[in-house]
């Protein structure tokens, strides 16, 4: 009898302790419920400076839903889209970005929601992969690419003189040249696969759709020897006659372009080698930047 009293006893004081750990720890004080709105935001801020952007993301989501209004809300909904973008979440911060612009559409800062909108998409799936191996960037998705080039037009349209508006032009101006470029590679790829009607196309849709690229000569050498083959030889001089006006020295007049892959290369428009471009050497001469991400 007195055993099983020892052992109820024992029983009842582990309960008890359980109990008491318990409530020391439900009475722990969360940061997140008990700061004011100044410290949400601090910590947020401190978060995000030292690239931590998953615990910034929590402190701004929780100070925005527990403080609707106010300047700092306003902010933290700015932050917050841009440690949605430094945390790789684009959905996300294209999210959060179309949310404030309707909400705020005359705040102070509204250029720099535009501006951050196209650098999601600049760096969307920016191709880390594909650095890595050393491919050529304009192998990336091109959606993206567009989507942004759209934004960044969006931006100047609206806001001419906005701090961000003339690395947002230098930004279109590489955006313009690897869509160009991604189309060169898919003209030549045909080209290489004897697709005379594609190759033509679409080496002329790179001058139509991309008048100010760089790869505007790589493209006329494609048009005239895809219709020299087609035996469209009127079309073929004319295509040949503008290239040597405006670019004497492409290596296609001299019969030194596009360089001969090897069979296997030719299989895929998007070989794990870059191609060489007539552009390529206008764009060392000109010293024009790539901007391949932005810091």
């Amino acid at each position: 009898m007195t055993r099983i009293t020892g052992i109820a006893r024992l029983a009842i004081f582990l309960t008890l302790a359980l109990l008491l750990a318990s409530c020391g720890r439900f009475n722990r004080q969360d940061p997140l419920e008990t700061l004011p709105v100044e410290g949400l935001y601090a910590e947020a801020k401190g978060s995000l400076e030292v690239g931590n952007a998953a615990r910034a993301q929590r402190y701004y989501q929780r100070l925005i839903a527990r403080f609707p209004y106010g300047p700092y809300t306003e902010q933290a909904q700015i932050e917050l889209a841009y440690a949605y973008y430094k945390g790789n979440k684009p959905e996300d911060a294209t999210s959060a970005i179309t949310r404030f612009i309707r909400t705020y559409p005359a705040h102070p800062h509204i250029d720099y929601m535009y501006y951050l909108r196209g650098l999601v998409n600049f760096n969307r799936n920016d191709g880390a992969l594909i650095r890595f191996a050393g491919l050529d960037p304009a192998q990336r998705e091109q959606v993206s690419l567009q989507q942004s080039f759209n934004d960044f037009g969006d931006l100047i349209q609206r806001y001419p003189n906005s701090r961000y508006a003339a690395d947002a032009r230098a930004k279109m101006v590489h955006l313009r040249n690897q869509m160009a470029r991604h189309d060169m590679n898919v003209a030549v790829f045909y080209l290489e696969r004897r697709a005379w009607v594609a190759a033509a196309n679409r080496s002329k849709h790179v001058i139509e759709h991309y008048p100010q690229s760089i790869y505007t000569s790589d493209a006329l050498a494609v048009m005239s020897e895809a219709y020299q083959r087609l035996g469209q030889d009127t079309l073929a001089v004319d295509a040949r006659r503008v290239l040597e006006l405006n670019y004497p020295d492409h290596p296609y007049l001299r019969g030194d372009w596009p360089a001969e892959r090897a069979w296997w290369r030719k299989l895929s428009p998007f070989g794990s080698d870059k191609r060489s471009y007539h552009a390529d050497d206008l764009r060392a001469d000109a010293a024009l930047p790539v901007l391949e991400r932005h810091g």
